[in-house]
């Protein structure tokens, strides 16, 4: 099943963040108390999807704020594309929370 962010024209950046907005502000937030996810508010959804697009906490991969205006086109198309896998259920919201913590632990843990 192809998601929305497979359908989107990579050039056209005001759509792009336009779906991420649509996805991280309301559909996600809408969804979670049904779907009984670990999150519920907009920025939550942003920084899962966000940090395991990066492979690690995206305030290191992403210079300005806010992330989605300075990330590159591929990597919000990558959050988008992980965002719209938990919609259609191929992807485990739960699991991609556990992940993004787990970087951030490993950030803030002395070394």
């Amino acid at each position: 099943m192809l998601g929305r962010s497979d359908r989107m024209n990579a050039d056209n950046r005001p759509a792009i963040e336009a779906r991420w907005l649509e996805l991280t502000r309301d559909q996600l937030p809408t969804e979670a108390p049904s779907r009984r996810w670990p999150v519920r508010a907009d920025h939550c959804f942003q920084r899962i999807f966000l940090d395991n697009a990066c492979s690690g906490v995206w305030y290191d991969h992403i210079p300005g704020r806010p992330a989605y205006a300075h990330a590159s086109t591929p990597l919000l198309c990558e959050a988008i594309r992980l965002a719209d896998a938990v919609l259609a259920g191929e992807a485990d919201l739960h699991a991609l929370n556990r992940r993004s913590l787990a970087w951030r632990r490993q950030r803030t843990s002395p070394q």
